[in-house]
Formats: C-alpha cells, sequence, structure tokens
C-alpha cells in the first residue's frame, strides 16, 4: 500500500512542477509591463537604434495632440480603453490597434497626425492588458479580434449608422484586425490596412521558439496549457491566414523585408490566402518589423493614400 501512496505523491509533485512551468511559459509570453512608460520603449538594438531619436520625436508630438478618452466594455465583461481623436465630424474613422507589448501613440505616432491630416479621424485603441484597457494578459488577437468588433459597434453608435471605416494594425494590432475579418463584419468596415501582422498566434509562437533555439515540441504545448488555464484562451483557437482565406473587404498589406521578428513570408501568405478581389501587398527593402513607414515613407504613405483612395 506504501507504494502506491509514493507513485500518488510522485504523480502529485510532477502536477504541480507542471503547473508551475506553465505559468512561467504563459507569463513570459502572454503578460505585459504594468508600468505604461515602458510600453513607450523600444528595443536599442542594431535594428532600431538608428530610428530612435525620430520615434521619440513622432511619438511626443503625437502625445500633444487633443484627444478624447473613451471606455467601452468588451464581449466578456474586460474594460477597454480608446483615445478619440477628430479631423471633422462625419469624416471616415480609422480604428488603429498597436503592436505586441507597444502602445498606440507610440506604434502609430506618425500614422496619428497623417491621418488626421488626410481628413480621418481616429480612434486610437489600447488593446487589452495594455495602457488604460483592463484584462490579464494579451492574447495575439484569440479575444482582441472580438475587442475589434466592440470597437466597431462604438463607432457606429457613435458616429452614425452610415459612418465609414477602416481596420489599421501593426504587427499584433494587424493579426487583430485581420482575424477580426473572419467574424461578420458591418458594411460600414470599407477596408483593412495590414502592417507586419503574423499568419497565426501559434505561427508566430513556434518562429519566436526557433529563432531562441527552443523545443517547439516540449515548450509550445506547454506555452498552450499555461494561456489555456491561466489565460483563457487557445492560441490554437485562431488564424489570420484562415481569416484572409473568408475575407472580402479590400486590405493592404504592408511588411519589411528585412523584418527578422515577423517573418515577411507571413504577410506573402496572408496576401496570397486572402479572398478580396481589391487587396495589395508592399514590401519595403531593408526594413525590419514595423519600421517600414520609417525607411521608405514615401513609398509606405503614398501606398496607403492610394489604397484609402480605392475603398472610400
Amino acid at each position: 500500500m506504501l507504494w502506491l501512496w509514493i507513485l500518488l505523491g510522485v504523480l502529485l509533485l510532477l502536477l504541480i512542477a507542471l503547473c508551475f512551468a506553465a505559468y512561467w511559459a504563459y507569463r513570459l509570453a502572454f503578460s505585459v509591463p504594468k508600468d505604461v512608460e515602458e510600453l513607450f520603449k523600444l528595443p536599442d538594438n542594431d535594428t532600431y537604434h538608428a530610428f530612435l531619436p525620430e520615434v521619440d520625436r513622432l511619438t511626443k508630438h503625437a502625445r500633444t495632440l487633443p484627444c478624447e478618452s473613451v471606455f467601452i466594455t468588451a464581449d466578456d465583461g474586460v474594460r477597454l480603453h480608446g483615445s478619440y481623436y477628430e479631423a471633422a465630424p462625419g469624416a471616415p474613422v480609422q480604428i488603429m490597434f498597436h503592436g505586441y507589448r507597444g502602445i498606440g501613440v507610440r506604434d502609430f505616432s506618425g500614422g496619428i497626425p497623417f491621418s488626421l491630416e488626410g481628413g480621418y479621424n481616429v480612434l486610437l485603441i489600447d488593446q487589452r492588458a495594455h495602457g488604460q484597457s483592463g484584462g490579464r494578459c494579451l492574447t495575439l488577437g484569440v479575444k482582441e479580434r472580438r475587442d475589434c468588433l466592440a470597437w466597431i459597434r462604438y463607432v457606429i453608435d457613435r458616429c452614425g449608422a452610415d459612418t465609414r471605416i477602416v481596420l489599421y494594425g501593426i504587427s499584433m494590432g494587424a493579426a487583430t484586425v485581420m482575424m477580426a475579418a473572419g467574424l461578420p463584419l458591418p458594411e460600414n468596415v470599407k477596408g483593412i490596412v495590414a502592417d507586419c501582422g503574423y499568419t497565426s498566434p501559434a505561427d508566430i509562437l513556434k518562429h519566436v521558439m526557433r529563432r531562441m533555439n527552443l523545443s517547439v515540441r516540449w515548450l509550445y504545448p506547454l506555452l498552450r496549457l499555461g494561456a489555456r488555464l491561466f489565460g483563457g484562451f487557445d492560441p490554437n483557437a485562431a488564424s489570420a491566414a484562415d481569416a484572409m482565406a473568408r475575407c472580402t473587404v479590400p486590405v493592404c498589406f504592408i511588411h519589411g523585408e528585412d523584418d527578422d521578428f515577423v517573418p515577411c513570408d507571413m504577410s506573402r501568405e496572408n496576401f496570397r490566402r486572402c479572398a478580396a478581389q481589391n487587396k495589395r501587398l508592399l514590401t519595403i527593402p531593408h526594413a525590419g518589423h514595423g519600421l517600414s513607414c520609417l525607411v521608405d515613407r514615401a513609398r509606405y504613405t503614398g501606398e496607403v493614400t492610394d489604397f484609402l483612395a480605392s475603398i472610400l
């Protein structure tokens, strides 16, 4: 009988160790810094170093632009925050979604004034668990795609049933808006701009593991278990590439060819899978992750302007 108790004790210890390991993996991948100022920082490495002064200048300017702080409640009860910038009453609205562990006023520091000067109203989102939004973790677009639908409803309620909407995302924000396109979208949504988005949460997690020389075979199931146990979501539950296969809304894909975080081939795959008749892909040589606009502002803004003109 003693051997049975020993066996049960060993199994219990293994189960506890597994839970601790799953929690560690979950926190490593899906937690967000509590200090909001940490969200403004870019990595000071070879990819970003030359652009840090320009990003800092643009961000400081963007933070001075007048806006209205707005809140909604997500479908799962999380309180979400956004900043509304108005160029003109009745103008089309761009809903902007920032990237992984980022913040909108930094990721769109150049995009906010560009859009306002172009005559668009802007709703800049704090994704769940970021900035002033609630939520205990990010979910790489799995829950954020439904948050996107909630923000669309907010814009329609606020601005009117005939309001024209463009969804605009960068990195995780791009994946968010692409995955939202796999859900029923109101006809108000006229187009999507997806800058350096990945094909799916599972794909990007596995890609990062391989870059870090970690075992995908062993670590990904552990990470997925942590997400399900402690984050209440499954990274396998949504895919931008699959959503694009059902998407009929026009999409403009943009990606830097030297992106070593989200490979440019992921946007090529999303573009290939996209079912929309009006779709285009712009890749920027020598641009790292999220840096396409800074590397070649003329081509970037020209492509976005032409795309928006074609849908609006």
